[in-house]
């Protein structure tokens, strides 16, 4: 058995159900255009082309696509989720009423793979009426550009749409719903709450404003409201994500609800009476610290307080079920067993520096990122270096290249602790040759790209004009220049 040197084993970020997303055989949507889209599975419906995606059920004009190929490549990497599933786009019964029109617009809105916006501006023209129907059929427009920005990774634009479409329906629950759901895509959960109490003054028994606003709270840390939500949405509508979700945050509760909490700036802390309150406060201040460095390094905040736990050994097994060689989790929330510690040391310092790190990556991608650039980047930001590992590397791409790219494949959590060792082991490589060959933008601009909805493997190579096999050889090179000659 290869013997690795260990970086750091069990840091992973996972998502709430501990597995990343499932690397799956799917469909590609061809546009006329030429352009290519990668989706689970596509469903052709009369003048529409539906297809499913990790954001949820996205839907195009007909007219604009050539053919779908049945059952394309897998993808070459793993998105790790930060919920138990992908956050969906909110299905509401009320999205007909939004206008009478609604099938006609949605054709007529995308030209050609774009908005077209001078025929938005006719409807708008037109709505200066002041007549319903007219205003109905400006906010069903804005309504499918933003629905075909949020497919494209348009995530601002998206937005942009769908807060114009409120302007015109100001109490429709769909749109309302729409805006909820993209503020929450972008990690900004009390603005998402208030789009969604005003739609629930409309719509007080839509299920998925209930199911919406579980994730809102869930996402400020705030279980007792989370578990209400979600029990009203189960009420109204049985529905497994919910019920999944329901079930881990009721997890979650019974064991915090014997926690202490603190807080300060960017974190609300929970932690066990076997944690001491000195300790409780260094995690802070060191947390405190760490978000101050990585926001200079990746120009980005996040919007929220985040939530941080500390368990004992047992609590923290129990409750994220994680395989044994994790040591400290993300998932939205920094979830770490502290058990035998009553202050701050070095370990623990690096380990919540990385865990950190997940979550500006998540939340500055929407979710994006793939595995071996998030572990990569986590442990580049707590300091870690290829320099004990970098003979073993090139060792092994010489003897056998193919294998070196395992890493940016699969999942991680399935991996053999041996096979985890290499993963990070090359997603460091990865990474550091990138940050001193390309400085700290270079890895900006593929996070940016990966924002977007760019997939890992196009990002790099829009930015490092080389493909995941071609950085892998560049990463070889870099590690036998700088560590083995």
């Amino acid at each position: 058995m290869r013997e690795w040197r260990k970086i750091r084993v069990g840091l992973l970020l996972a998502s709430a159900c501990l597995c990343a997303a499932t690397v799956a055989r799917g469909d590609t949507i061809v546009l006329k255009n030429g352009r290519r889209i990668s989706a689970l599975s596509v469903t052709e419906n009369g003048d529409k082309v539906q297809y499913e995606t990790a954001s949820g059920t996205m839907t195009l004009p007909r007219s604009i696509v050539d053919h779908v190929e049945r059952g394309g490549l897998p993808s070459a990497e793993t998105s790790v989720s930060s919920s138990a599933f992908a956050l969906k786009a909110p299905e509401s019964a009320a999205e007909p009423s939004i206008s009478p029109n609604k099938s006609e617009i949605e054709t007529r809105v995308i030209q050609k793979d774009e908005v077209d916006r001078g025929y938005i501006a006719s409807l708008e023209l037109a709505a200066r009426g002041g007549q319903p129907v007219a205003n109905q059929n400006a906010a069903m427009a804005h309504h499918a550009a933003s629905q075909f920005e949020l497919s494209h990774g348009e995530i601002e634009l998206a937005l942009a749409d769908a807060r114009t479409a409120l302007n015109y329906a100001p109490e429709q629950p769909v749109l309302l719903m729409d805006v909820a759901y993209l503020h929450l895509r972008r990690s900004e959960y009390t603005q998402s709450l208030d789009y969604l109490e005003r739609a629930r003054r409309v719509a007080p028994d839509d299920p998925e404003i209930s199911k919406l606003a579980g994730w809102a709270y869930y996402g400020l840390n705030k279980m007792d409201k989370a578990v209400t939500e979600w029990k009203r949405s189960e009420s109204l509508r049985p529905d497994a994500e919910v019920q999944a979700a329901l079930k881990k945050a009721l997890r979650d509760k019974q064991e915090e609800e014997k926690y202490s909490e603190n807080e300060s700036n960017h974190f609300k802390l929970r932690y066990s009476g076997a944690s001491a309150p000195s300790l409780a406060r260094d995690v802070l201040q060191t947390l405190e610290k760490h978000f101050s460095a990585i926001d200079g390094e990746l120009g980005y905040s996040p919007p929220e307080q985040i939530g941080v736990i500390l368990y004992t050994q047992e609590a923290f097994a129990d409750i994220t079920r994680a395989p044994k060689w994790v040591g400290a989790l993300n998932d939205g929330r920094l979830r770490v067993p502290v058990q035998g510690l009553s202050e701050m040391t070095p370990e623990l310092s690096r380990v919540l520096k990385h865990e950190l790190t997940h979550s500006f990556i998540q939340q500055k991608t929407l979710s994006h990122a793939p595995t071996w650039m998030q572990e990569g980047l986590a442990q580049w930001m707590e300091g870690q270096r290829s320099g004990t590992n970098a003979a073993v590397l090139v060792k092994r791409y010489q003897s056998d290249p193919a294998s070196s790219l395992k890493h940016y494949q699969g999942e991680w959590m399935k991996m053999s602790s041996e096979d985890v060792d290499e993963a990070y082991a090359w997603a460091l490589a990865n990474i550091e040759y990138m940050v001193q060959s390309g400085g700290m933008g270079d890895v900006g601009r593929i996070l940016d790209r990966l924002a977007a909805g760019e997939l890992g493997q196009d990002a790099v190579k829009d930015v490092r004009r080389s493909d995941l096999a071609e950085l892998n050889r560049e990463t070889v090179e870099y590690l036998r220049r700088t560590y083995v000659n």
